[in-house]
């Protein structure tokens, strides 16, 4: 089974993390599964760009991203050429490191 590497974040994962996942799921549920509480406002119905990430290692490894995701992710904070939205992104069989920005554009997040 692929890594998945989560790099520090201040909120979600203060000293990072690293568990395994299962091929097939989104970067997102395995995320929840392993106590990253990575923001999913939509509900992981792609409707918004709340669980936006980048991965640093293994992006290569992913399916591509679809029309309506890229569309989402224009909006996104802090956009890289790396980046997907989790609920989105499937894991593969390779590793992944993946970080999770500072800021959403959620304005009405609980959290906050």
């Amino acid at each position: 089974m692929p890594q998945l590497i989560f790099l520090p974040h201040a909120e979600m994962c203060p000293d990072g993390a690293a568990f395994e996942a299962e091929p097939g799921i989104t970067i997102c549920d395995a995320a929840l599964a392993n106590g990253i509480d990575i923001e999913h406002a939509c509900e992981k119905s792609c409707a918004c760009t709340t669980c936006h990430i980048v991965v640093r290692e293994g992006f290569d490894s992913m399916e591509e991203s679809d029309e309506l995701e890229d569309d989402l992710l224009d909006k996104a904070w802090g956009l890289e050429p790396d980046s997907r939205l989790s609920c989105q992104a499937i894991i593969g069989t390779e590793d992944l490191v993946i970080e999770v920005p500072k800021y959403t554009i959620n304005m009405v997040s609980e959290n906050h």
